[in-house]
């Protein structure tokens, strides 16, 4: 049986100037429509993968699906309180090639550093970027490079907020 590739996709909001945190979380720059289209987006993948900074930083004590932190220290924050949080230490690519095997499709809500690793290392198949209204924060991050090899696939504004969808060419 010849079995398709599953599906690997990062989720990232960034402010309007790229940043990808406010007051050192992400969720400063999340919308209402952020919220109601990460909760949708969500449903459609078998597991979340996080790093370890996201875990301890981002809301992550309930999940509708497995959650994945890729750490070497023991869970805190959030993501401790998770009965679905496992924690993983191994490389970023031995994660999503297990959690694939695991769980079908993966969705990565990791940090920028995270995210960038995977798309150098053609892990990703897809991109979804929200775009916030919000401007300032930390941490910017350059789209341009972030996007290169990669082709749109929709785009939508919903009350000032940009939702972007990129399929990633394959290495």
């Amino acid at each position: 049986m010849n079995r398709q590739r599953a599906r690997v996709a990062a989720n990232l909001v960034i402010g309007v100037g790229g940043t990808t945190t406010l007051n050192g979380s992400s969720s400063g720059l999340s919308t209402p429509p952020d919220r109601q289209r990460f909760h949708k987006l969500r449903a459609e993948f078998g597991a979340i993968l996080i790093g370890g900074n996201t875990a301890r930083k981002e809301p992550y004590a309930k999940t509708p699906v497995p959650l994945i932190v890729l750490t070497h220290k023991p869970l805190s924050g959030p993501a401790s309180l998770n009965p679905a949080a496992l924690a993983w230490a191994m490389p970023l690519k031995s994660a999503i090639s297990q959690a694939t095997q695991m769980y079908g499709d993966l969705l990565i809500e990791a940090g920028p550093a995270l995210i960038q690793e995977a798309l150098t290392s053609g892990l990703l198949t897809d991109l979804y970027l929200t775009v916030s209204p919000i401007a300032g924060g930390e941490n910017p991050i350059s789209i341009k490079e972030l996007l290169d090899s990669s082709e749109e696939i929709s785009r939508e504004e919903v009350d000032g907020t940009l939702f972007l969808h990129y399929r990633l060419a394959p290495n």
